[in-house]
């Protein structure tokens, strides 16, 4: 006969003097690899291979404690906390490490002037973080002491440092159009830039020094939330990039097209050092629990002078980049232009008065190009709504029915849509012209 035996639980309470001889052996890496990045600091300075071993060794700790819970017991929490603060800022030091590093090799266009803010800009936030690090470090020792812990004074040896960890991925294909031509799918990629710098530009963040003005920014402008959307915008533009143009003949014919990859990497690290640093911010501004554990990060991690990095400098330079990268992509598209004429049939019944003007104007600001409507040879910029009234004069005097539009065909294309639906003279904006809808709420 078989007896039945109840399974034991999955979850189980140890006791404190058992979770202190498993952290005790854990963490002695930990503390290791912190004691060799003093040293460093000491002697020259941390490298990026440094700060990979840190995230990595305050990364299997902060999982271990997170595993055991220590987050919510009450001799444990506030070393938990400083050991995910640290975290943060370590992960925010190797990515403006690495931005340092790589910069020669970004290829920017940039003057000695911008180069020069880059990096004293850049060695000032490394600086920062240094310290707080190293603040955070000090007392998380002092807590792990008051709990009984024995913290090594070894270092290890910064050549036994592990290789820096690449993340390798499959291309990013799944939902692409695969007939599509490779200079449509160049033309695409810098309009999605265009959309992530109009995007930042709408946010309307602008440089301050002013304590209350940089509350008022952080987190009620930027938030974690938003900058991580942020990042996947970029994430994805360099994506594609890196899967249909890095190594192709294409970007071999197109110099500059090599160049523009260093528009989208640069923002896109320091769009993750602004998640990590909002994360952290918004954690212990918010904080409830551990009232007395967020006032010493208060005072460990001046919160002010955080803001100001992450404004001044971070979201700064981010946005300067992305607007740098968009100006280098119109260059480079007008060597993608397809140059076409359409002749198109006149609004019904009155020609082309403010409402279609307006319209066509739209659409060809839309996409940042020149086209042009020929009315007897002369030619009138469909950029501007007067140049387009004033067609519409001559061409009323003339009792045209159609006219010839000369321009980049992916504004044509559009145009040639609109005139089909009479430039929605009597009927809606059609489904594939649905950006005409936001652009006039928002057209002066």
């Amino acid at each position: 006969m078989t007896r039945n035996v109840e399974p034991k639980s999955l979850n189980q309470i140890i006791s404190e003097d058992e979770f202190l001889l498993l952290v005790q052996e854990i963490s002695i890496t930990f503390f290791r690899t912190f004691n060799a990045y003093q040293v460093l600091l000491e002697e020259t300075e941390p490298t990026r291979k440094c700060y990979s071993n840190l995230i990595q060794q305050s990364d299997f700790l902060e999982s271990f404690l997170d595993e055991y819970g220590a987050r919510e017991n009450r001799t444990w929490s506030a070393f938990t906390e400083y050991i995910a603060s640290i975290r943060n800022l370590v992960i925010s030091g190797f990515y403006t490490k690495h931005l340092m590093d790589r910069y020669p090799y970004y290829r920017l266009h940039d003057t000695e002037e911008e180069r020069d803010y880059f990096f004293s800009s850049g060695r000032e936030f490394l600086n920062f973080l240094n310290r707080s690090i190293v603040n955070l470090y000090k007392e998380a020792i002092r807590t792990a002491e008051a709990n009984g812990m024995k913290i090594t004074s070894e270092a290890i040896d910064p050549d036994q440092f592990l290789e820096i960890e690449v993340n390798k991925q499959l291309p990013k294909d799944v939902v692409d159009d695969l007939v599509k031509e490779s200079e449509d799918r160049v033309i695409e990629l810098f309009e999605k830039m265009g959309n992530v710098a109009q995007v930042i530009d709408e946010m309307d963040l602008k440089p301050t020094r002013d304590p209350e003005g940089l509350r008022a920014l952080i987190p009620h402008v930027l938030d974690e939330k938003k900058a991580r959307y942020l990042m996947n915008l970029v994430h994805s533009i360099q994506s594609e990039f890196d899967t249909y143009i890095k190594n192709t003949s294409m970007e071999q014919r197109h110099k500059n097209l090599k160049d523009f990859r260093g528009y989208i990497s640069l923002p896109l690290h320091l769009l993750e050092i602004a998640v990590w640093l909002c994360h952290f911010f918004e954690r212990h501004e918010d904080e409830i629990r551990h009232s007395e554990c967020k006032r010493k990060i208060s005072i460990l991690v001046d919160k002010t002078e955080l803001l100001s990095h992450i404004v001044n400098y971070v979201f700064e330079r981010c946005l300067f980049y992305i607007r740098e990268g968009h100006k280098l992509s119109r260059e480079i598209l007008k060597s993608f232009v397809k140059t076409v004429r359409y002749e198109l049939a006149i609004p019904e019944p009155l020609g082309f008065h403010a409402r279609p003007s307006t319209y066509i104007s739209l659409i060809v600001r839309k996409h940042d190009t020149d086209v042009f409507l020929i009315v007897d040879g002369e030619k009138y910029n469909a950029r501007s709504v007067m140049s387009l009234l004033q067609a519409g004069g001559a061409i009323a005097d003339k009792g045209y029915h159609s006219v010839i539009f000369e321009g980049d065909q992916r504004v044509l294309d559009d145009i040639r849509i609109l005139s089909q639906h009479n430039y929605c003279e009597e009927q809606n904006i059609p489904d594939t012209l649905s950006y005409l809808r936001d652009l006039h709420k928002t057209s002066p």
